[in-house]
């Protein structure tokens, strides 16, 4: 499967809102909030500006968003990585992550968040992208994991 990267730019804002709404809808109805599910125009904007999202592209289709937020020192936090439900369990997202490794060349730790009833999200982050559990609290009313890649890169 061959997919294609692009760097979004704020004239994505409605493309991502759509990608991110599609994907996240069914966490938005489980939990009753969902921080991917429902940004304006404007908060996808600042979104934008501020974290680099790469929108990811299957036979010219959008089809999903990776974004790392760079927090120096080796360290990232993976904000987003969604495929809409109609691709998922194709192999997209985790090609789409291994991309990203080689993108952030640098990265010593990569943590990421997710709700902790998500079996799911589980077992995609630590089978297919290696990650390790690094424990749960709650955010908001939903509890909710951390997963930690880490990696020693020799100096």
């Amino acid at each position: 499967m061959i997919l294609t990267y692009r760097k979004a730019t704020i004239l994505d804002a409605d493309l991502l809102i759509d990608i991110y709404n599609s994907s996240f809808y069914d966490d938005f109805v489980r939990y009753g909030e969902c921080p991917g599910y429902g940004k304006s125009k404007n908060q996808m904007e600042q979104s934008i500006l501020k974290f680099p999202k790469y929108i990811i592209i299957k036979d010219n289709i959008p089809v999903g968003v990776i974004s790392l937020e760079n927090k120096g020192n080796g360290q990232y936090h993976l904000g987003c990585l969604c495929i809409i439900p109609a691709y998922q369990g194709m192999g997209i997202g985790t090609q789409a992550f291994r991309h990203m490794l080689a993108i952030y060349s640098d990265w010593r730790q990569i943590i990421l968040v997710t709700p902790s009833d998500k079996e799911q999200n589980r077992k995609f982050y630590t089978e297919k992208c290696g990650f390790n559990i690094g424990g749960k609290e709650m955010y908001g009313n939903v509890e909710v994991t951390y997963f930690i890649l880490e990696r020693n890169l020799k100096s």
